[in-house]
């Protein structure tokens, strides 16, 4: 028989804009127990964080994203077609390696007012990294303008697929 997994509340863990992991307030300063925590991180469909073990779980706050992709690797990849392909990969705050991909898609966020961008890559099912500046400068460097659905935009493709970073007049003006 299954034992049923107890609901534990709120835990006064939050993890800050920046990456940070807290524990009421002090940041919690050994990676190993940050990254033990990550592991039983999800994200459930209304949206909250939990911690989840088979025995407990317990909601935990989340600033942006739970994790930062803090260094981008490029390479020429062979992902099954004829020719080379471009393939993406983040290192997270944590460590974790991620290919920018059909299955770790990059997304960017434009604010609706200020056209700030706020880019991210799926980590795991519900879970992000925001995208650091400096690694979005980067993609930035490496984008390539296309035309998606009759706009033209400026993207970056991995493992096969584009991902378009913002529309291709809008950066033009940007970089004057």
């Amino acid at each position: 028989m299954a034992r049923a997994r107890m609901e534990c509340g709120n835990y006064a863990i939050r993890i800050a804009r920046d990456g940070t992991w807290l524990y009421k307030g002090s940041p919690i300063n050994r990676k190993p127990l940050v990254c033990l925590f990550a592991s039983v991180l999800k994200r459930g469909e209304d949206g909250d964080y939990w911690l989840e073990t088979p025995a407990e779980r317990g909601r935990i706050e989340v600033e942006d994203a739970p994790f930062m992709a803090v260094e981008l690797f490029w390479r020429d990849c062979d992902c099954g077609c004829a020719k080379p392909q471009q393939c993406l990969t983040f290192r997270t705050n944590l460590d974790e390696m991620v290919t920018a991909g059909p299955n770790h898609p990059i997304r960017v966020h434009l604010d609706p007012r200020s056209r700030e961008p706020r880019p991210y890559i799926l980590v795991r099912p519900g879970l992000e990294a925001r995208i650091s500046r400096a690694v979005f400068y980067e993609l930035v460097a490496l984008a390539q303008p296309e035309t998606v659905e009759g706009r033209e935009v400026l993207g970056v493709w991995s493992e096969g697929v584009f991902f378009p970073i913002d529309e291709a007049p809008a950066l033009d003006l940007a970089a004057e």
